[in-house]
Formats: structure tokens, sequence, C-alpha cells
């Protein structure tokens, strides 16, 4: 059964939506009524349903490297291209290592990682000005960042886990954004999809350790055991975006938990690892 976590009534900004596919299921997805508003781009964050992977891996799978059929992959992501009105040529997907890496991609790029090999790695962040291109990242617990400059018409989309919310990937998008478009941080819109929450999300003292000044803020507290704390990604990724002088009217936080919702949201600590990966989207339309 799906639950949304809330830290409190303005936490909860994330939509659901659902399309009937021709097999008599529904395929499901989030979106952020904040982007959307926008009107610059189209984006969504996948749930577990409405795909064709089995087993572990269903239903929307859209990892090529665990395990699973790259047909019913390939398949999966057939059908979100037809929800954002794209090819699965036109999109161009990240290769995650829990870096601070990003990488800005143009036309040359659209397909890699999809349909055509990647001539790049180590990359957890993308950023574009191409309209028609949709970035892609993965996800089974660590938070979603995306980010929509509607006055120089960019996007961004990044992964980060607790060694790229350490290394303040948040802030390393602003940066880019602003060296390669322009985007200043008050014009920035930026949204932290579903991730792990505190209360799922124990860690231990080395672990803790690596948020130095943040642990002070609420980021890490005290675990239920001895030696084990609890660590806030959401708050972390807020703080960390709010610092880069992204405005808090321009941040929306999903409030959902991928662990608490496991059977709605692949989370690798829920399933001990046995699992398929979520996908973030964002694409910039053309201008009208």
């Amino acid at each position: 059964m799906f639950q949304v976590r809330r830290r409190n009534e303005n936490d909860l900004v994330m939509r659901q939506n659902a399309v009937a596919l021709e097999d008599g299921t529904e395929l499901e997805y989030l979106t952020f009524p904040l982007l959307e508003e926008l009107g610059v781009a189209k984006h969504l964050f996948t749930t577990r349903l409405g795909g064709v992977s089995k087993g572990e891996f269903s239903s929307m799978n859209l990892s090529f490297t665990r395990g699973d059929s790259h047909g019913d992959v390939l398949a999966n992501y057939e059908r979100i291209a037809g929800i954002l009105g794209c090819r699965t040529e036109d999109m161009a997907a990240s290769h995650q290592t829990h870096t601070t890496n990003i990488r800005r991609v143009g036309p040359a790029d659209r397909g890699k990682g999809i349909v055509r090999e990647r001539d790049y790695e180590n990359v957890d962040g993308l950023i574009t000005d191409e309209p028609g291109l949709a970035l892609v990242t993965y996800y089974a617990d660590c938070v979603p960042l995306y980010f929509v400059d509607p006055v120089h018409r960019a996007i961004g989309l990044a992964h980060s886990g607790w060694r790229g919310t350490v290394g303040k990937m948040g802030k390393r998008m602003t940066e880019a954004m602003g060296e390669q478009f322009g985007s200043r941080p008050e014009e920035l819109y930026a949204a932290i999809g579903p991730a792990i929450c505190r209360d799922c999300y124990e860690v231990g003292r080395d672990v803790a350790g690596q948020f130095g000044n943040m642990a002070g803020s609420g980021v890490v507290t005290p675990g239920k055991e001895s030696a084990k704390y609890q660590l806030d990604l959401w708050f972390a990724n807020k703080r960390i975006l709010e610092e880069a002088g992204i405005l808090k009217s321009h941040i929306s936080v999903a409030g959902i938990c991928t662990c608490h919702n496991s059977g709605y949201l692949f989370s690798h600590r829920a399933s001990g690892g046995r699992r398929g990966n979520l996908g973030a989207f964002l694409m910039l339309v053309p201008k009208v």
C-alpha cells in the first residue's frame, strides 16, 4: 500500500498519475506540480507499476545492469518515452558511481546509455539546454535532484546518495548551470524526489562523521542503538540547495520514503539489494 511520509503539510508536493495500458494494467508515475507549472519541461519519477519486468524486478525496472531481461527493460523505457512524448533514442542516461561529476549533454549524446553505448562514465549529474533531450538518472533509496531554469531554458538532473550529499551535489549542480547557461540561483527551481527517510536510514559512525558541520543541524541524530545514527538526506539536500542560493519557495521536497513504500518504489535497503531501479526523467520542451 502506498504510504506518504510527511514532515509537514507543505512537504506533500508530488502528484500520483496513472495511464491505462493496452494490456489492462496501469502505469503509475509521480510528478511535481511546482515544476509542471513552469511550463518549460516535462518530468516524472517512476514507480514499480506499469512495466513488463518480472520477479524481483517487477515491473517497471529501468536498470540494464542488475540481471533483468534487456528486452523487458527496453520495453519499459519505450512506455516512459510514450508518456514524455519522445523516443528512447532521445534519452541520455547517467553512469552513477556516487560522484559529484556533472556532464553537459547535447544532440550528440542522444540515446546514450539506453540504445547506444555511453562514451562517458562516473557521471552522477546531467545538464542540458537542448529541447527534446530527456535526461535519465536512477534510484533505489538515494536522492533525486531536479533543476529547472525557466529564464535561460535549461535543466539538470542529479543523483545524490550520502556521498553525493557530503560532496554537496546540489551546490555543484547550481554552480554548473550558472557556468554553462548563465543560470542564477534565484532563477532556479529545484525538487527533491522520493528517497529513504531519516527513520529508515540508519548509518554507522563512519558515515555520520562525514557530515561534519551538518551533524549539529539535525541532519544526523542519535540512532536506536549505540554507535548508530539516523541520517536525514531530505533535510540535508534541502539545506544545501538553500545555501546555494535557491529560494525556499522554489524548492519542493517529495516527502515520500522509498523504504517505507518498497512495494510501490524500489528500495535497496528494504529488499536487501534484490531489486530494480526507479528512474527520474527530465526533458526541456521546445519553445512555442
